[in-house]
């Protein structure tokens, strides 16, 4: 069984990505009940996978991930995840012995800009650069799957713009011929 125990932070200046290289993701979400698992198919890069995740304790849940082919993810997400659907490169950054996975939303989240580490244990030490903001970990609002259902960024956050695909590696994430919706 795999777990995951991850924190979650908004981002207060995005210069340190200049030069960094990312990896497009489109992923969508086919089924999620309050209090129940989730069923995300994401496309990242050149590589596709179905996971599957438990409802959160603290900042703690169970998280199932399988490789899938990229047909299979392609028509998942065009079929069966209507509006679902967040589009984002991510960047992952070294500091201290530490890699935040920075997400650079796109589409209707475009300027929403999300640091997230993976942490061996709760009580697991983080040294934070300065260019995280608030920790948004309890914030239901910044969840991938909120995101993906309402559409929206939430009122109280400082955007960023930023030229995006130029820095980005793209795969299959970049299929022009994907029929989602921006």
């Amino acid at each position: 069984m795999a777990i995951e125990i991850e924190r979650k932070f908004l981002v207060r200046d995005i210069r340190f990505l200049q030069d960094a290289q990312g990896e497009n993701i489109v992923q969508g979400y086919v089924a999620k009940e309050q209090g129940a698992m989730s069923t995300r198919v994401r496309i990242r890069a050149d590589r596709a996978f179905l996971t599957i995740k438990g409802p959160r304790t603290g900042i703690t849940r169970d998280e199932f991930e399988y490789p899938i082919p990229i047909a299979d993810a392609v028509r998942m997400l065009s079929a069966y995840c209507n509006d679902r659907i967040v589009r984002k490169t991510r960047y992952l950054v070294h500091f201290h012995t530490q890699t935040f996975e920075v997400d650079v939303f796109e589409g209707k989240h475009a300027g929403l800009v999300v640091a997230e580490i993976e942490l061996p244990h709760e009580g697991a030490p983080i040294v934070l650069p300065h260019w995280i903001d608030r920790e948004v970990t309890s914030d239901p609002r910044f969840g991938n799957f909120r995101l993906a259902q309402t559409q929206q960024i939430p009122e109280d956050v400082d955007l960023h713009w930023w030229p995006g695909p130029r820095h980005s590696t793209g795969g299959a994430a970049n299929m022009t011929g994907l029929k989602l919706s921006a």
